[in-house]
């Protein structure tokens, strides 16, 4: 709270120093700090003593008070009157910025916004505010979604701090503005932004953890460029860089020393954060390399440090942070055979979604894909239809779009009674050319799955074709899963040709792959094409061997099968329509059979 240094009246000074003292007690007695704030009013003060009573009114009553209707008009108030008066700024600006929050969070969008144009409009003298107001109304076009408008106030700050000498935020506003354009899919606005900014962060010499913040942040948004795209062997320089980068940031201490440029008065995001940050990164790619063991270690460490956080911290980022690694580790559980652990963690992104309507609208159609991948685990196939369609009508994300296509594909493939829709799917994710999105990965999914349907058909050759095509892809960026799985359906269709020598030398492979990632489903099957291959070739003892793997697979599967259509979170699969449930009944057993993969 500031010291009326405006003023020496001993009344003024006398509630200042009472109200502060009753709003930092322990714990806070916020009643008796509004009422020392309010017997100002009671004295009559000048403009000065009255706008600052004003804001730091509304600030107590926003921070530690649900009144937000008084908060707001306190807020109001502060700035209305502050307005005309001259050099003013922190009381003008702050209040300007505290009420368009506070508008925001009652909706009142329409209304923060011009506040915001008009305190941008005049705080161009004074730099700290100018940029910070240009950080908050381009945040707030973020989250209404309206990404072009936000770019523009990022570009508009980018070139105020190059004017105003401050190239380290005019860093932070680019890598900003790049980070939204990677959003939008504008790669080619992307890659000589982020060249830019590469050069930017490197010639920087200033606060060595602000260096190596604008460092994380920038190799952050390469990272997940080469993610986007599939390109999960390309990225593993950036990535290395980026884990020495927060290794580096971790050992640093805090400097105290204040920029001599009030326009380099910013952070990114605090250390214990971008720590967390780089975690979820490393996971990302674990998960998509099919280093699925890797992708539990490092998810149970940031798992652990966002509890820690959250303790002393409640930034809404940390909620995004903590879902992402829940979506990403549920698809390693589903792959591991864990489905029961995935179904509970799926129900505990539905709880952190009833606590935010912001998180949920960014989620809704992950947690529903999610659901989908999780019904087609436990072969209820018309749940995930169900499921995968409610995603798809949720999604705007090409990506994502692709990703649930691609498994909705799978679907109807296996129920095979749906070559209509299942023909239309195909023309929209046709590999061979006019694919939807850049992402290698992706794409070699789209092979593979057009090497599923034409195994199903019974049209070998060009099930060969397509799977070649998949393992040439996957084989150039290591994507270990879909190698693993385009190994064993060539192997399954060399023994359905009775060409056994190379059915057996696509299914050893494909079996230690698996074993390695490891792919519960892909050794069962594995070991199942195994039992027949020596059975057929007369290797008695290697084919009982092959058998009792298959059988401990079976078991295993079944096992989870039932505990998870036990849990009463199995009834979520129903769930297609409006806010997450916020309880389950317990149901008697499992509803569904378990289905060998093919």
């Amino acid at each position: 709270m500031a010291t009326g240094a405006e003023s020496p009246e001993p009344w003024y000074l006398a509630l200042l120093g009472f109200a502060e003292h009753f709003r930092t007690s322990s714990p806070p007695k916020i009643r008796l700090c509004v009422h020392c704030l309010q017997a100002v009013f009671q004295f009559k003060p000048p403009p000065r003593i009255e706008a600052r009573t004003h804001l730091q009114l509304g600030s107590v009553l926003y921070h530690h008070t649900k009144n937000t209707d008084l908060a707001r008009t306190h807020l109001e108030k502060a700035w209305y009157i502050s307005q005309p008066v001259p050099q003013f700024e922190d009381v003008k600006f702050e209040a300007a910025s505290l009420l368009s929050e506070l508008y925001c969070q009652q909706n009142l969008v329409d209304s923060a916004k011009p506040l915001l144009r008009k305190a941008i409009q005049i705080s161009q003298q004074t730099p700290y505010w100018h940029c910070r107001l240009l950080f908050q109304l381009a945040q707030l076009h973020t989250l209404e979604k309206d990404l072009v408008s936000a770019c523009d106030l990022l570009g508009v700050g980018a070139e105020y701090a190059r004017v105003v000498g401050s190239e380290y935020t005019r860093a932070l506003f680019l890598l900003s503005k790049g980070m939204l354009l990677l959003m939008e899919r504008k790669l080619q606005e992307v890659h000589p932004l982020l060249t830019l900014c590469g050069q930017i962060v490197e010639n920087w010499q200033g606060n060595p953890i602000q260096k190596e913040s604008l460092r994380v942040f920038f190799l952050v948004l390469q990272v997940t460029h080469y993610l986007d795209a599939g390109q999960v062997k390309s990225v593993k320089p950036c990535l290395k860089q980026l884990q020495q980068c927060i290794q580096t940031i971790s050992t640093l201490h805090d400097d105290e020393i204040l920029p001599s440029n009030p326009a380099d008065l910013f952070h990114w995001l605090p250390k214990e954060h971008m720590c967390v940050l780089v975690y979820l990164v490393t996971v990302m790619h674990s998960m998509q390399a099919g280093y699925l063991e890797k992708a539990q270690k490092y998810t149970d460490k940031a798992l652990m440090q966002l509890e820690k956080l959250k303790m002393l911290d409640s930034s809404p980022i940390l909620s995004s942070f903590q879902v992402i690694l829940l979506e990403h580790i549920i698809m390693c559980r589903l792959v591991t055979g864990h489905k029961a652990t995935a179904l509970q963690e799926i129900s505990q992104i539905c709880q952190l979604c009833q606590q935010s309507p912001r998180l949920f609208s960014n989620h809704a159609a992950q947690l529903h894909t999610l659901l989908g991948l999780y019904c087609i685990s436990v072969n209820c196939m018309d749940n995930a239809e169900a499921q995968f369609t409610t995603a798809l009508r949720l999604t705007t994300h090409q990506e994502l779009w692709t990703f649930i296509v691609t498994n909705l594909a799978s679907v109807y493939i296996r129920e095979g009674n749906r070559h209509q829709e299942l023909y239309s799917l195909l023309e929209r994710i046709n590999p061979d050319h006019n694919f939807p999105v850049s992402s290698h990965c992706l794409r070699a999914a789209a092979f593979y799955i057009r090497g599923l349907l034409s195994f199903f058909q019974g049209r070998y050759n060009e099930a060969k074709r397509f799977l070649r095509e998949t393992l040439k892809m996957s084989n150039a960026e290591d994507l270990n899963r879909l190698t693993a799985c385009s190994l064993v359906l060539l192997g399954h269709i060399f023994y359905v040709l009775g060409n056994h020598r190379e059915s057996n030398n696509m299914v050893v492979p494909a079996m230690q792959l698996a074993s390695k990632i490891p792919d519960m489903s892909v050794q069962l099957w594995s070991s199942a094409l195994l039992k027949d291959l020596n059975k057929a070739c007369g290797n008695t003892i290697d084919a009982h061997e092959a058998a009792q793997m298959h059988q401990n697979f079976s078991q295993q599967l079944l096992q989870d099968h039932i505990a998870a259509c036990s849990l009463p979170e199995h009834n979520l699969i129903s769930w297609t329509d409006g806010p997450p449930p916020v309880q389950f009944q317990a149901q008697n057993g499992p509803t569904t059979s378990l289905a060998s993969l093919l």
